[in-house]
């Protein structure tokens, strides 16, 4: 008797207990929800780390290629001075640490005793072959010549080219003159065209040492292909470009004769007497030719070096 009422009681219980228990989530706190203006500065946030991360790599491929739009190099060269007939020999020069020459070019020496050794700078395309026919026009006005090409260029170790290693290839080619070949580095003169006519202005402005400069048509602001590019006005162009080719400011300190050659469509006497800025700045003795594309532009150019080199000894030497 007793036992069935125990059971009973025990039954009873059960739902007594469950009573007690709460269904899921019943009386619990809402789930935390987010604001559309925090999210909405977190997008913002996102893009605009996006955007600078963009813009940091255009920095970046800026400073690493804008070079390209100023210099043109090419590797094969396709003539040598043997495809005009003059003699020469191929040189290396400017060894590195490792011995190694990162230079290369050519002696061409003259047909007879030559009283002068030209260095010939050329402009910032191609390479020394398309150079050939200048270096038999400096031939012919009785000039030893050694040619070469900068870093970057023809057969000389691959580097891409700048204004300061041009400069330091320019410096490198006197010290092979003067200590390989051991000529007098007042029977020294600078030839140099387009590109190259600026870097022979700026090392002569640092070598008052030398016979004289010969520069044939330099530009005027270099660096305008690289500054007025559609790339260089979405990032702070000045500060990643280290070249600057203040030709004029280097001209103030040239204390060597030069010859300035400059082609033009046709002479008049406005044109002879608006000279260019940079010659203007010279202050040493200096001598302006126009050439015009006339048949015997090469005969007044030769002229005109030879008589300006028969000027030299009572300046140089």
């Amino acid at each position: 008797m007793s036992k069935a009422k125990s059971t009973r009681k025990d039954r009873t219980s059960v739902p007594a207990r469950s009573a007690n228990l709460r269904p899921y989530g019943s009386g619990a706190s809402a789930p935390p929800t987010v604001s559309a203006k925090w999210l909405l500065s977190a997008i913002a946030m996102a893009l605009a780390g996006a955007l600078f991360c963009a813009w940091g790599t255009l920095c970046l491929l800026f400073w690493q290629g804008n070079w390209q739009l100023l210099y043109h190099p090419t590797s094969a060269v396709t003539r040598t001075p043997a495809s005009v007939n003059l003699a020469f020999d191929s040189v290396e020069f400017a060894t590195n640490t490792a011995g190694e020459p990162q230079l290369r070019g050519w002696w061409i020496p003259a047909s007879s005793h030559a009283h002068y050794t030209a260095i010939y700078l050329h402009g910032a395309d191609g390479n020394l072959g398309d150079a050939v026919d200048a270096l038999a026009r400096l031939h012919a006005s009785g000039l030893n010549i050694f040619a070469f090409d900068y870093r970057g260029y023809g057969q000389s170790r691959f580097v891409h080219p700048s204004e300061a290693r041009w400069r330091e290839d320019a410096d490198s080619a006197i010290g092979y003159l003067t200590g390989t070949r051991h000529i007098p580095v007042n029977a020294i003169i600078l030839v140099g065209k387009d590109l190259g006519a600026n870097l022979a202005v700026e090392t002569a402005a640092t070598h008052p040492d030398l016979a004289g400069v010969v520069l044939e048509q330099p530009l005027a602001s270099p660096t305008l292909v690289i500054f007025s590019d559609a790339r260089a006005h979405l990032v702070p162009a000045h500060w990643l470009v280290s070249d600057r080719w203040q030709t004029s400011a280097a001209a103030g300190n040239i204390l060597i004769p030069s010859l300035w050659f400059y082609w033009t469509a046709e002479r008049s006497e406005e044109l002879e007497q608006d000279k260019p800025e940079v010659y203007e700045k010279v202050p040493a003795r200096k001598m302006l030719v126009w050439l015009t594309n006339a048949p015997d532009e090469q005969e007044q150019f030769r002229s005109a070096l030879s008589s300006w080199l028969d000027q030299l000894p009572a300046v140089a030497r």
